[in-house]
């Protein structure tokens, strides 16, 4: 059963700390938290994403960057990154994870899966693009839990 979730981008400045808010938010029963493969630590959500995060009722307000550590890997039950080339390199850093890395964008595109574009340093409709993915995804996300869950209960 998941009970922790970690939620992986570049920065861990834009995607990853919305996302992490959404999954929160939906499955209160797990500890959900971020970080970031090349993150601005320190810095908190770029104001774009928080202002959509915000608007969507989610609180990313105590939020502050941190780099991905083994430890963080070590302690998820299942790690979601944007791309498959985040995944790659998570593989290639700590292999001992990769069982666990799964895009967050696995469920979309007719369940043919896709990357979640970064929108830092990009336009408002960058942002509000990927923001409605991260949406998309993560309720496709709860959904597979909770079924899974369901499952495992019979």
């Amino acid at each position: 059963m998941i009970r922790s979730i970690l939620v992986v981008c570049r920065g861990n400045v834009c995607r990853s700390p919305v996302a992490a808010a959404m999954l929160q938010q939906r499955l209160p029963h797990c500890r959900v938290s971020s970080a970031g493969l090349t993150a601005l630590v320190g810095q908190g959500v770029e104001p774009s994403a928080r202002a959509l995060a915000e608007a969507a009722g989610l609180d990313v307000s105590g939020h502050l960057a941190r780099q991905l550590v083994l430890q963080h890997l070590a302690s998820a039950d299942l790690v979601l990154v944007m791309s498959d080339e985040q995944r790659r390199l998570v593989a290639e850093r700590w292999p001992q994870a990769i069982g666990k890395v799964m895009r967050l964008g696995h469920w979309l595109a007719q369940g043919d899966g896709c990357d979640i574009p970064d929108p830092y340093r990009r336009s408002l409709e960058a942002f509000q693009r990927t923001h409605r993915l991260l949406d998309e995804a993560s309720n496709e996300w709860v959904h597979r839990l909770s079924m899974s869950e369901r499952r495992i209960e019979d």
